[in-house]
């Protein structure tokens, strides 16, 4: 069995009675960091054997842990904190056993983002939780051009030297919005900050960021019209007598009402051509 076992992610306090009872009886722990890992193991007095299995080891030591676990043996999974293959090393082992068909147990735990998220105030039946964004402005932005129409509150990941950036990214694309940031969850100097992007970018443009981020930004806020055939029809000739073709009148009517866009066009060849 592969035990995919969450941890602390300060408070040591935090870890489960059956992510310890696994971890003290498993034939082998893989950590991200066998140091950090053995400061965690040491404080809860378990001696099991531990190997590495990080982001530039994962693919080729994963050929030897299918055989361990197809010779019998029970290995635990764990990252530094949190719950691994959540913004953490694990994912492409868990999808190898799977496919491998070996057995598999995920433990519940502690998870930063599901924290953050309560701690916001942002709440809603839905949310998206996207993690680290690309550590390039450009690659940055175009991933938040992806994400700006969406109506749900997004979680984030974010390290402190790159949490000015992200914060100027953000209300430059998703424009300004209520949001929170938490840093340091379940430890001593946890702290929560919510107010509109540009408030929270002014904060920490004076506050040096110091701590792990977890940033929740208010979905987007979309006005629901009340538009009738003949209003479409109207808007549709105002646009094609300004010079637009049929298509992109469609397309834009289509992406303005959020209307079906073969709907759209259906009303469209009602248009006469001199219209």
């Amino acid at each position: 069995m592969l035990y995919v076992c969450p941890t602390p992610i300060g408070n040591l306090e935090d870890i489960t009675l059956r992510v310890l009872r696994v971890l003290k009886t498993v034939d082998l722990i893989l950590a991200e960091d066998t140091r950090r890992t053995g400061q965690l193991l040491h404080h809860f007095q378990i001696s099991q054997p531990v190997e590495s299995l990080h982001e530039y080891n994962e693919k080729e030591k994963t050929a030897g842990i299918l055989e361990k676990l197809q010779q019998g043996q029970n290995i635990a999974l764990v990252s530094d904190a949190g719950t691994p293959g959540i913004s953490d090393p694990g994912g492409f082992l868990i999808r190898a056993v799977i496919e491998a068909g070996l057995p598999l147990e995920v433990l519940p735990g502690a998870n930063a983002a599901l924290l953050g998220f309560l701690q916001s105030g942002l709440l809603s039946h839905h949310f998206v939780f996207f993690g680290f964004l690309p550590s390039r402005r450009g690659e940055r932005r175009k991933e938040l051009e992806k994400l700006k129409g969406l109506p749900f509150p997004i979680i984030f990941y974010e390290a402190p030297h790159r949490l000015p950036d992200m914060l100027s990214d953000l209300l430059a694309i998703l424009g300004d919005r209520q949001a929170s940031i938490s840093r340091e969850l379940t430890k001593k100097f946890e702290e929560t900050r919510r107010g509109m992007l540009s408030e929270l970018l002014d904060y920490f443009a004076e506050n040096k960021p110091r701590g792990e981020f977890v940033v929740t930004v208010a979905g987007a806020e979309h006005v629901e019209r009340e538009i009738d055939e003949d209003d479409i029809l109207r808007v549709l000739q105002n646009l094609t007598a300004a010079g637009l073709s049929r298509k992109s009148a469609v397309a834009q009517v289509s992406e303005e009402y959020r209307l079906p866009k073969n709907a759209v066009y259906r009303l469209a060849l009602k248009l006469k051509p001199e219209d």
